[in-house]
């Protein structure tokens, strides 16, 4: 039974789904439970909207989930599964410091993709 103001999802209503690696889950569980809440509950929007607020294109491979709270702001990075098309593969989060991402934490979105990629039968990927 849904609480006024939730909305129940369906995969059709979703523009996409989002994986989320280790080092994703890793993160979340590092932030308090509001801030992870918070993180969660823009993926489960700009899954079925676009906003650039939430999710936006960093480079021709690499996007970012974006969220503010409490002053801080967070990050994942993610990529699509170009073969899946309706799949986005979140690569790890951090929380940022400087008005531009770290090149280093692109460096490690691109490393993880080429990785899944590589290795894309043996799996070890959530869902939300």
């Amino acid at each position: 039974m849904e609480t006024p103001g939730e909305i129940c999802l369906t995969k059709s209503d979703r523009r996409f789904t989002t994986l989320f690696t280790e080092d994703v889950i890793d993160f979340l569980k590092e932030q308090d439970l509001k801030a992870r809440l918070k993180i969660l509950s823009n993926i489960r929007k700009a899954e079925v909207m676009i906003d650039q607020e939430l999710f936006k294109k960093l480079t021709d491979e690499i996007w970012e989930f974006r969220t503010v709270w409490k002053g801080k702001r967070y990050r994942l990075l993610a990529f699509w599964d170009k073969d899946e098309r309706r799949v986005v593969v979140a690569t790890h989060g951090f929380i940022k410091k400087t008005s531009k991402v770290p090149i280093k934490e692109l460096e490690k979105a691109v490393s993880i993709r080429n990785e899944y990629l590589r290795s894309k039968n043996s799996r070890n990927y959530e869902t939300i």
